[in-house]
């Protein structure tokens, strides 16, 4: 693999879209994915008859939508998929490879699974999940109180660096713009997933600072 391969062709994922206004931003930036979080504890929900309209909007642009789930009922997904004709979705609990299967029997889909890493340990899970498409490393709690997802928290990323598996996979969890940089050294994943680090407050993204992350990374990415 040469260095533009590893290094230059990073993807990025703005998550936890809800309002018409960042979606339209991240694609007058070319921004590759954008995820819709259907769980209803966040502050980042959005409803089905919202993500439908947002969906819209991207339906003709670069700017992919992702669904995101936690720990629903395979019956209740399908609906999200059949009326946003979701492509790709994300599932953030404790989904079985079972299940990420059964989800793929019955539509033309890719999944994203979470693994949350402590340690190194954590890494075995990487095994597990046979049936995903890709992998989302990210913070893992030690609280049952805090939700599901990196909660703006960083796990130590020397743990992933030089990490070597055959499925592509995503660094998610307390990434923003003081710590890109660091993230861009590391060797081998697809994307980046980003939320709270470029919030004003939960829920509520800043262009502003979604712009500063794609100019870091359009900038190392020229540098290779």
């Amino acid at each position: 693999m040469n260095r533009q391969n590893e290094r230059g062709l990073r993807k990025l994922k703005i998550c936890g879209i809800k309002d018409s206004k960042t979606l339209n931003f991240l694609i007058k930036n070319a921004v590759d994915y954008f995820g819709l979080i259907f769980y209803e504890r966040s502050p980042r929900y959005v409803d089905i008859n919202k993500a439908y309209n947002l969906t819209n909007i991207a339906k003709h642009t670069k700017t992919k939508s992702v669904g995101v789930f936690v720990d629903l009922p395979i019956k209740k997904i399908q609906k999200y998929i059949d009326k946003l004709n979701l492509k790709l979705i994300q599932l953030h609990g404790n989904e079985s490879d079972r299940y990420i299967q059964d989800i793929k029997n019955n539509n033309n889909i890719k999944i994203i699974k979470n693994i949350a890493i402590r340690n190194k340990k954590d890494l075995e899970l990487t095994k597990k999940f046979l049936n995903a498409d890709y992998l989302l490393f990210d913070y893992k709690s030690n609280s049952i109180n805090e939700l599901p997802g990196g909660n703006a928290k960083q796990f130590d990323w020397e743990i992933i660096n030089n990490l070597r598996i055959e499925k592509k996979w995503f660094l998610s969890g307390g990434i923003n713009e003081s710590n890109i940089k660091n993230a861009l050294k590391l060797k081998n994943p697809y994307g980046f997933d980003i939320s709270s680090g470029v919030e004003d407050r939960p829920g509520v993204k800043n262009t502003d600072k979604i712009l500063k992350i794609i100019n870091i990374m359009r900038k190392q990415k020229n540098e290779y």
